[in-house]
């Protein structure tokens, strides 16, 4: 009888566990430590499963013709934030936080950052007007998402291309 309670008890926080997220700081501290080691920056994505943009930036991202470039570039890491209902337990902890310590409390979603190793912002999906970029996909968006991306990891003419065509052009 006390081992069946106590596999039952195992078996829960192994259920309860497998569902937690990490901590967002943890999903930043061990991008910083990856992009450290791999001489990368951290491309930092704040978003949420009912954000139909962020589904839009990360398949975009994760095309095989962007797929190569941004993982050549970046460590990419996805912190969970502004869930809803019963998809609130998607997010990161302490996401919202963070989101807001790098002044995107009010931004909208997807909000992203690039962040050097040492955990300095090197860009932010803010354009000119503070307004956020999010998802880039007209054309002037898209050049303002390059022009951030090569001030903040050295891509040449042609991976920038591409990236401009796919985002212009996938919405």
């Amino acid at each position: 009888m006390k081992f069946s309670k106590i596999l039952v008890i195992a078996g829960l926080l192994l259920f309860q566990l497998n569902f937690a997220q990490e901590r967002a700081d943890v999903v930043l501290n061990k991008a910083l430590t990856e992009a450290k080691a791999k001489n990368k920056n951290v491309l930092l994505v704040f978003h949420a499963s009912w954000c139909k943009w962020c589904h839009v930036m990360e398949k975009n991202m994760n095309l095989p013709e962007t797929k190569p470039i941004f993982e050549k570039k970046f460590v990419t890491a996805y912190v969970d934030v502004q869930e809803m209902g019963d998809k609130k337990k998607l997010e990161n902890p302490g996401g919202e936080e963070l989101m807001n310590k790098y002044k995107g409390k009010d931004a909208g979603l997807p909000f992203w950052l690039v962040i050097n190793p040492k955990g300095e912002v090197l860009a932010d999906s803010f354009n000119d007007k503070n307004e956020n970029l999010g998802c880039p996909s007209t054309a002037e968006e898209v050049d303002m998402f390059a022009a951030k991306l090569k001030k903040s990891s050295v891509m040449n003419t042609k991976e920038l291309q591409t990236i401009k065509e796919i985002f212009v052009k996938k919405n």
